[in-house]
């Protein structure tokens, strides 16, 4: 039931984004006199729709996206004579310009006004310090870093060696580690799987040496035991320090999507595999995926507030993708319509330089086979995620 919950509450959220999204188009083109005849969620058969003044406002039945029909938006529609004055091509760039970006402005907003909001009620998320001191054994040694202990696994080093929760390593192998995982991790990273190591640990008042060998998942030793962390927590702040903390989010989002975006094609091999979350383009999902995550994270057992917190960053790691993919100067998106704009005013300044008249709008025709293959590209990695994300689906952190 909490699955489908958050699985329910993740379709509400998209939809609340698409439509600020295209009401970001809607109403700059309204104050700009252009005329708008449809603002409508989903695509396909209309399910339901109410006309207000010019404007039919409505829900189609595949909640896949939404759309806002402004007359002329190219050169290419037929335009009645009587809305000629108001057809989008033919006004002023910089009133297309706002229009046009108005709906990634909306998705940013959206995401920056989330964080603020977090910050200041939910609060900023303290990770905490990670120690060497066991929290958790594992009962086995996967197949992989995100598998699970499946029939036939051997016991995990920690198991065998009798590793408990609540020691403290002092040393591995001989290096000191005082408590702190950066040591500790080193110290194994810096041991060969199959080695048996000595591991000194304080367990109640005395210590005690076990001997742990050492196994192999995904080329690199594995031990098989979760680090406590302590002193994590939740940080509210006030307007001024949310405003700082959105700031930093939205910039850190959009460095982290710009690697994945660029690791993407060299992922792609992965999406089947077990191995698909070892990478940051292996981590990109598609709608599908991301409902099945919100689900997770409703039927996870953490706190309310982690859930909420977890949830909030989903939609808002939605809103600023759906910006970021939208500014990309490939048509259809806004970025590629933007792209033609700002082309159009660069000709119009190079013509007065020589001499020359304005030679209108561009001619779309000739950008169309770009366009065909732009949608053939974004359409298919599209089907390609929904399928990896049915047969391979991604999994929340334990």
């Amino acid at each position: 039931m909490a699955f489908l919950l958050g699985a329910a509450a993740f379709v509400v959220a998209l939809l609340a984004s698409v439509m600020l999204h295209e009401a970001g188009h809607l109403l700059t083109a309204k104050r700009f006199g252009m005329k708008a005849t449809q603002y409508f969620v989903g695509f396909g058969p209309t399910l339901w729709s109410r006309r207000r003044g010019e404007t039919e406002y409505g829900v189609k039945a595949i909640p896949l996206g939404g759309f806002v029909k402004i007359v002329g938006y190219t050169p290419l529609e037929e335009v009645d004579p009587a809305d000629r004055g108001r057809a989008f091509y033919r006004q002023p760039a910089s009133r297309r310009a706002v229009v046009i970006g108005a709906g990634v402005v909306a998705n940013f907003a959206v995401a920056f006004l989330l964080l603020a909001l977090m910050a200041m009620t939910v609060g900023v998320r303290d990770q905490g310090t990670v120690t060497a001191t066991v929290d958790e054994v594992t009962a086995c040694v996967p197949a992989d870093l995100q598998g699970e202990c499946g029939k036939g696994r051997p016991p995990s080093p920690a198991a065998s060696a009798g590793l408990r929760a609540g020691d403290r390593v002092v040393s591995f192998n001989g290096v000191r580690v005082n408590d702190e995982w950066a040591r500790l991790r080193d110290a194994i990273d810096a041991s060969e799987p199959g080695r048996t190591v000595p591991v000194v640990v304080q367990r109640g008042g005395a210590r005690t040496t076990l001997y742990v060998r050492l196994a192999e998942v995904g080329g690199a030793p594995f031990v098989g035991m979760a680090a406590k962390v302590v002193g994590a927590g939740y940080d509210r702040t006030g307007p001024a320090g949310a405003v700082r903390f959105a700031g930093r989010a939205i910039g850190t989002s959009l460095e982290g999507i710009g690697r994945t975006l660029a690791d993407l094609p060299s992922a792609i091999p992965k999406l089947f595999s077990p191995e698909r979350a070892s990478t940051p383009g292996g981590q990109v999902g598609s709608v599908v995926g991301a409902t099945d995550v919100s689900g997770q994270i409703f039927s996870s057992e953490g706190s309310a507030r982690d859930k909420l917190a977890l949830f909030l960053s989903l939609v808002v790691s939605v809103n600023i993708f759906l910006g970021a993919l939208n500014v990309l100067p490939l048509l259809p998106l806004d970025g590629g319509h933007l792209a033609v704009v700002a082309y159009e005013r660069v000709r119009v300044r190079i013509n007065r330089l020589r001499g020359r008249p304005d030679s209108g709008t561009v001619d779309l025709t000739r950008l169309m086979p770009l366009t065909y293959l732009a949608v053939l590209v974004l359409v298919g990695l599209g089907v390609l995620l929904i399928l990896a994300d049915l047969v391979n689906p991604l999994k929340l952190p334990q």
